[in-house]
């Protein structure tokens, strides 16, 4: 990635506007396997026993994943032919009507089949939506910092997404506590939802006032080549799209297991699920502004380090995270989470818009992001809740899920390491010359290096 910085000011500008962006945007996301684990299986899957339930419902919420790299490709495209913050904005209004139109939607016991088939169309909307954000997101800020700071301006696309999902599940907390649990069945669960459309119209306000990344503009001022910008990618960065992947298989799996199963997974042992959806709270916030100092660290000893550690952090931790639920003491709970969210995921979300914008060209690096990052969610996040749920089922204990946690961990351990080091100010001039005199032997430089710094 060229380093073509904006004005300090359109910097801060850029980093709030994709903050408070995705962070709307992701608690739409949220919202939604929130519901999953909580209400969707009773009200739109009733004829299954409450465990199938559970898992029809965690596989309309994978449906949203299996959409997200369709919508990395669309807004992959237009974003490098045309800008981020056009995408940015259309992404947002796609992700907000979507999102109160599921708050919208008759139940099973009202329309029949035709409740889970709505609800799977509106997923899929969403998915499509939250597909082209994350790219646009995080180069919105990345394209427009020094890179001496990269790591920690671009981190606070990141928190958007922690913050989201605070947002979603106090949300949903709030609302358990104003009505009894007949009236949250019947149309409690419906207002995070439908207030989402006001949130969808600030962060609209906020998006139009940026201005598009000065990488973008001087890329838009070259010739124009006839190649996709999907298939550019593909041809000339494709080990930085496995790297990608692999790096979001303990990121996003991990994840969803801690956000999203350990709900189902209280149930199961008896725990309320107040007491994880607190805990998940306290958990997120703190690691939302933990994100941008492990970004900011990563700018000092680089991005592997920093990403390899919070993968590590995740294998250690498997075990002890269920061992620390089977307690089912909430202080111990609460201890679980935090360390999980904080230290594990909050190290590797935290290093990786940095380290996914620099294993890219400018010119394809809206598609490479996308590609890279949402293959691993459609593949990954979405469908580690239903392995987990399965493997409860089968074994009705948690080992079979540690195991599952340490494997994903591992993958991204050697995925990780088997990346060059992409931060500039880490490689230092020496290292910086040698990659220029690497590029200088290739025949086309710009299209066949994996890093451009």
């Amino acid at each position: 990635m060229a380093d073509v910085k904006g004005p300090p000011s359109e910097v801060r500008k850029a980093a709030i506007a994709s903050l408070f962006g995705s962070a709307l945007e992701w608690y739409d996301f949220f919202l939604y396997g929130t519901a999953a684990a909580l209400v969707f299986n009773t009200l739109f899957f009733p004829t299954f026993n409450p465990l199938v339930g559970t898992i029809a419902a965690f596989g309309t919420n994978a449906v949203g994943f299996l959409a997200r790299p369709l919508g990395g490709v669309i807004f992959g495209h237009f974003g490098d032919r045309i800008g981020r913050k056009s995408m940015l904005v259309t992404t947002l209004v796609i992700m907000g009507v979507a999102t109160c139109l599921i708050g919208l939607l008759p139940t099973y016991a009202t329309v029949g089949v035709w409740a889970p088939v709505l609800l799977v169309t509106l997923r899929v909307v969403q998915g499509i939506a939250v597909g082209g954000e994350w790219g646009g997101g995080v180069l919105i800020v990345s394209e427009h910092a020094p890179s001496h700071r990269r790591g920690f301006y671009s981190a606070w696309s990141q928190t958007g997404v922690g913050l989201g999902f605070v947002l979603s599940a106090a949300a949903y907390a709030l609302a358990q506590e104003v009505t009894t649990k007949e009236s949250f069945l019947a149309w409690g669960w419906r207002i995070p939802f439908v207030v989402g459309i006001l949130l969808t119209a600030v962060g609209l306000l906020i998006r139009l006032r940026i201005m598009e990344t000065p990488a973008f503009q001087e890329k838009d001022s070259e010739p124009k080549k006839s190649t996709p910008p999907l298939l550019d990618v593909i041809r000339t960065h494709p080990r930085s799209i496995l790297i990608a992947f692999g790096a979001r298989v303990a990121e996003t799996g991990a994840s969803y297991l801690f956000l999203t199963f350990s709900l189902s997974y209280a149930s199961e042992i008896g725990v309320g699920k107040g007491v994880v959806l607190a805990a998940l709270v306290v958990g997120m916030l703190f690691e939302s502004f933990a994100m941008p100092m492990f970004g900011a660290l990563s700018d000092r000893v680089g991005r592997r380090p920093v990403y390899i550690g919070g993968a590590i952090a995740v294998i250690v931790w498997a075990y002890p995270f269920f061992a620390l639920f089977d307690s089912r003491d909430p202080v111990l709970i609460f201890v679980a989470i935090f360390v999980a969210v904080v230290l594990g995921h909050g190290a590797m979300i935290g290093t990786q818009p940095a380290f996914f914008t620099e294993l890219f060209a400018s010119r394809v690096a809206y598609s490479g992001l996308a590609l890279g990052h949402e293959l691993a969610s459609m593949i990954v996040g979405g469908f580690s809740p239903i392995v987990a749920t399965a493997l409860l089922a089968w074994s009705g204990t948690s080992w079979p899920i540690a195991l599952f946690l340490i494997g994903m961990g591992l993958v991204t351990v050697f995925a990780v390491a088997a990346a060059p080091e992409t931060n500039p100010n880490v490689l230092g001039d020496d290292g910086k010359a040698r990659q220029e005199a690497e590029a200088e032997a290739k025949p086309k430089p710009s299209d066949s290096s994996p890093i451009h710094s």
